[in-house]
């Protein structure tokens, strides 16, 4: 089994689009999504798209993505 190559998603909620921006400069890639399921599945596709163009010699069974994911606290409804 090939060493995983872990690419790592930086996402941020906006309030104002109601959707979850992402990007991973190590594919490159950017988008836009209404949940983090849903960003990640688009990531995960652009990655392996984009996967032979910016890493060669990395075997496609081997890419991981991961997102760290920030938002904005909300106070608990009583």
């Amino acid at each position: 089994m090939p060493k995983p190559v872990i690419f790592t998603i930086s996402a941020v909620w906006d309030d104002e689009a109601s959707v979850w921006s992402g990007h991973c400069d190590d594919i490159p890639a950017a988008a836009d999504a209404p949940t983090l399921d849903e960003l990640l599945a688009k990531i995960s596709a652009m990655a392996l798209d984009l996967l032979p163009d910016n890493h060669p010699g990395v075997d496609p069974t081997s890419v991981f993505v991961q997102i760290t994911a920030m938002r904005e606290a909300e106070p608990a409804v009583a």
